[in-house]
Order: structure tokens, then sequence, then C-alpha cells
């Protein structure tokens, strides 16, 4: 008999861990769901070359005319936004781990670029921005001048 109560308490834990729920986020002062007005965020690689920052990031499924990406000298920041292309009742699904809807990420760079002359491409889903590297020195060192 004991058995039995084990079994169906892994039974229904099964079944709770298999619904669909919507995405609930904890936080320290209040809890909220992610509702149609929520951005989602990128996630991100960065790195350099010799002469340039690169950011890649998976954007599979979002069309490069819902893309914006603003550069500065110091950050980039891109937005956009994955739509469905039909609705899917939630009682329907059995996992729902994909992100749609608006996105950003603002990104502070490791150096200074030069946002006129950089580039954006995508392909196979995957966004790439190449920024080239201004090659500022930070510091100047100073001679002293003494008559």
């Amino acid at each position: 008999m004991e058995q039995d109560n084990k079994d169906d308490i892994f039974v229904e834990l099964a079944k709770v861990k298999s619904e669909p729920k919507p995405l609930h986020i904890e936080t320290e002062d209040k809890n909220f769901e992610l509702d149609d007005e929520s951005e989602g965020q990128l996630t991100v690689d960065v790195y350099a070359d010799k002469d340039y920052i690169v950011v890649q990031s998976t954007v599979a499924g979002v069309d490069p005319e819902d893309l914006e990406i603003n550069i500065t000298n110091e950050s980039v920041t891109i937005k956009g936004k994955r739509e469905k292309t039909e609705k899917i009742e939630d009682k329907n699904y059995f996992y729902q781990e994909c992100f749609w809807g608006r996105f950003s990420r603002s990104i502070i760079l490791p150096e200074e670029v030069d946002p006129e002359k950089s580039t954006a491409a995508l392909k196979n889903g995957v966004l790439t921005v190449r920024m080239p590297k201004l090659n500022r020195k930070k510091a100047k060192k100073l001679k002293v001048k003494f008559d």
C-alpha cells in the first residue's frame, strides 16, 4: 500500500512538471509574469580580433525588417521582434521555451568603435555586427616644457 502512494506522488509530479505554464519570474521585491508587452533579452557573443569588435546573436525566425541596430562609439543596441506564424493555445503545448515577441540587448563595448563603418549581416539565423576599432589611446603622454 505504501508503494502505491509513492507511485501516485511521482505520477502527480510528472503531470505538474509537464503542464505548460506562463513564464514566471520571482524577484526579491515582487513577482510578475511576462505578458505581450514584455521585452525579452538576446543572448550574445562579443569578441575582438585585431581590427574589429564583433557581436553575434541568434535571431532565427526574425524578419530582417524587424531588426534595429543602433551603434555609438561605446555601445551597441539590438532590438527586434520575433512573431509566431500561427496561434497555438497554451493547453496544447508540452514545452514552451522559445521567446516570441519584442526583444532588445544593449552592450557596452570594451573599446571605442566607428559606427559609420560598422556592418551587420544575417546568415542562417545568426546576426553578426562588425564594428571597426578606433584604436584611440586612452591616455596621452605629455612632456613638460621648461625654460
